[in-house]
């Protein structure tokens, strides 16, 4: 990820950001991190349905897909570290779990959840995004 190889962008673009920028990088990285909470929350939450729930088989075959698509999905972002990313996604997974049950499921988060999904986010930026020498 050039964001960690310290290159500088292009400045000759008018239309926004250019492709690479840190800017760029970091809303592709963090796109990419947000499909696959949806992917494995969702795939969670559909054994969870099958099982806890009585709502069929069906749900759970589903989830095998949707959990598989997670994997796939956590591949491209652009740094190389398997640990760095999985690690990283554990802030996603963290607030992304409370958002889908506060959706999904009626859930009501108190202010140490949020309070507590912040400070997960704050880690996920920080072990994905600070500049880094090499």
């Amino acid at each position: 990820m050039w964001l960690h190889e310290g290159h500088r962008p292009r400045s000759d673009h008018r239309d926004g950001p250019p492709v690479g920028s840190p800017i760029t990088t970091v809303v592709r990285s963090v796109a990419l991190f947000v499909v696959a909470a949806l992917f494995e929350i969702g795939g969670a939450w559909l054994v969870w349905q099958g099982i806890r729930e009585h709502k069929g088989w069906i749900r759970i075959d589903a989830s095998v897909i949707a959990l598989g698509l997670y994997g796939v999905v956590a591949t491209f972002q652009s740094d190389d570290s398997f640990g760095r990313i999985l690690a990283a996604y554990g802030g996603i997974f963290v607030a992304g779990s409370i958002a889908w049950g506060t959706v999904a499921d009626g859930y009501r988060p108190d202010r140490y959840d949020a309070i507590g999904a912040l400070v997960c986010l704050a880690g996920m930026a920080m072990i994905m995004y600070a500049p880094r020498s090499h």
